[in-house]
């Protein structure tokens, strides 16, 4: 059985179904034992429906700006 930490670290591959029939059977066996991960699992498919529903919503000014400026801080 794989660890928390590969369920983990393969959780969007395993959500974007990317990862190989060997790994998805992996990531499944792991979830169907680990509370923790199958908690993690859900939260990944949520945050991905609200990120899915946000995309369609006009970003406010302020909240572009203040990512601009993020990005450029990250830049340098």
């Amino acid at each position: 059985m794989i660890s928390c930490a590969e369920a983990v670290r393969q959780l969007w591959e395993y959500i974007d179904d990317v990862v190989d029939v060997g790994e998805r059977a992996a990531i499944e066996t792991h979830l169907a034992r680990c509370r923790r991960c199958c908690g993690e699992l859900e939260f990944a498919r949520e945050l991905r429906r609200t990120l899915t529903d946000a995309a369609d919503e006009d970003v406010p000014d302020d909240v572009l700006r203040r990512l601009r400026h993020t990005l450029e801080e990250l830049e340098r």
